[in-house]
C-alpha cells in the first residue's frame, strides 16, 4: 500500500520550495503527499504536487505585547485542533515540517497523536519555531552543520542538505558562461519570494551613477513589489536600460541560470539554489533578524568563494555602482566564483531527505 506523508511549511517560497522538492521525490517513490500550510501559499499552491492542500490557522510570535501574545496563542491553539483533525483523518505515516510558525500546529499535533515526525532546518541557525518543536520530533534534518544545539537535538540530527526543486536541477545543466568583454551583462535582482522594497529603492539610483557605456550593456531582470514596479520601470526606461520587472517569476531557476551576476537576499533556498546552479552573487542578508539566519547562510557561500555578502547598511547606491562596474570588468572573477559556488552544492539533498522519511516510516512500521 502507498504510504502517506503530510508535509507542512510556511506559505513562502523559502519554506515551500524544499517541501515541493521532497514531495516530487516521494511521489516518484510511490508515496501519497498532502500539504498543510497557511493562506499565503495560494501563489504556489497550484504548482505544489499534493493530493490536497490543507489551510491551517497560524500566527507568528511578534514582540512582547501581552494582548498580541494571547491572540497568537489562541490562533496557534485553534490551528493545532485543526491539524489534529486532519492527522486523525489522514493517518499519515510521517509528518515532515519545513519551518516557520505555520508548521507549529501540524508538527505539535503530530506529537499529540504519536505520529512520527521530521523537522527540516534549512538555515545555518535553528529558528525559534523549530527550536520549540525539535524536542518532540522523531528526527531532525539540517542543510548545513549547526553549532550550539542541545545534546538531545544532536542525537536526532542527520545532515541532508537543503532540497531544491526539479526545475533547479534541470536548469543546473546549463553551464555558467562568463560575460564577454563589452558584451551584454545579465543582472538578476530579487529579494526572496515576497520581493524586497530595499532593492527597488537601491537599484535605480545606483544605475544612474554608472557610466553610460556600462549601463548600455546591462540587461536587468528584477523582482519588485507590485506597488514599486511602475516607478522602478520608469527609471530604467529613462536611463535606456533594458529591464523586465515583475512581482514573481515562475521560471526563477531558469532566470538564475541565465544570469551573469545575481543580487539577492540570502535565504536558505536562495543560497542552496545559487550553489546547485553555480552562479556568483552579491548577497544582502535581511537585517534585524533575531537569529541572524541569513547572515549565517551567506557565510557558507562566502567561505567557499562563491559570493560576496554585503550588509544592507553598507550597500548604498555609490557602493553598488562600484561593485557592478568591478564585476562587469572582471569576467574571470565571476567565472571562478561560479565554480566555487557549485563546489558546495548538495544536488542529492532531496534524495537524502526522502531516504530519512522512509527510514522513519520503516521504524514506525516495525513497532508492535
Amino acid at each position: 500500500m502507498s504510504k502517506t506523508v503530510l508535509l507542512t511549511a510556511g506559505g513562502t517560497g523559502g519554506h515551500l520550495f524544499p517541501a515541493q522538492a521532497l514531495a516530487s521525490e516521494l511521489i516518484r517513490r510511490g508515496w501519497t503527499v498532502e500539504l498543510a500550510t497557511d493562506e499565503r501559499a495560494d501563489k504556489y499552491g497550484s504548482a505544489f504536487p499534493a493530493r490536497k492542500v490543507h489551510i491551517i490557522a497560524s500566527e507568528t510570535i511578534r514582540g512582547r505585547n501581552p494582548f498580541l501574545l494571547a491572540k497568537t496563542a489562541v490562533k496557534l491553539f485553534l490551528g493545532t485542533l485543526q491539524a489534529r483533525k486532519v492527522i486523525k483523518s489522514l493517518k499519515p505515516d510521517v509528518v515532515a515540517g519545513f519551518g516557520g510558525y505555520p508548521t507549529f500546529p501540524p508538527m505539535y499535533a503530530a506529537r499529540l497523536t504519536g505520529t512520527p515526525s521530521i523537522l527540516h532546518e534549512a538555515n545555518g541557525v535553528m529558528g525559534r519555531a523549530n527550536r520549540l518543536l525539535a524536542k518532540g520530533v522523531t528526527a531532525i534534518a539540517t542543510s548545513v552543520p549547526i553549532e550550539d544545539l542541545p545534546a538531545d537535538f544532536k542525537a536526532k540530527l542527520t545532515e541532508t542538505g537543503n532540497p531544491v526543486r526539479d526545475a533547479v536541477l534541470a536548469a543546473a545543466e546549463l553551464p555558467y558562461s562568463a560575460p564577454l568583454a563589452g558584451g551584454t551583462f545579465n543582472l538578476l535582482v530579487f529579494g526572496g519570494s515576497q520581493g524586497a522594497r530595499f532593492f527597488s529603492d537601491l537599484l535605480p539610483p545606483a544605475l544612474e551613477k554608472l557610466p553610460a557605456d556600462i549601463r548600455a550593456r546591462l540587461r536587468i531582470v528584477q523582482q519588485c513589489r507590485p506597488e514599486d514596479m511602475e516607478r522602478v520601470q520608469a527609471v530604467y526606461d529613462s536611463l535606456g536600460v533594458q529591464a523586465e520587472c515583475a512581482p514573481f517569476f515562475q521560471d526563477m531557476p531558469q532566470r538564475i541560470a541565465q544570469a551573469h551576476l545575481v543580487i539577492c537576499r540570502s535565504g536558505a533556498s536562495s543560497v542552496s539554489e545559487l550553489s546547485v546552479l553555480g552562479r556568483p552573487s552579491i548577497l544582502v542578508p535581511l537585517p534585524g533578524a533575531i537569529d541572524q539566519d541569513q547572515a549565517a547562510n551567506a557565510k557558507v557561500l562566502e567561505k567557499a568563494g562563491g559570493a560576496w555578502p554585503i550588509r544592507q547598511v553598507d550597500l548604498y547606491p555609490e557602493r553598488l555602482a562600484q561593485e557592478i562596474t568591478r564585476f562587469m570588468n572582471a569576467p574571470e572573477m565571476l567565472g571562478e566564483a561560479a565554480q566555487k559556488a557549485r563546489s558546495v552544492a548538495r544536488p542529492d539533498a532531496v534524495k537524502r531527505l526522502a531516504d530519512l522519511v522512509e527510514k522513519v516510516a520503516a521504524k514506525q512500521g516495525e513497532r508492535p
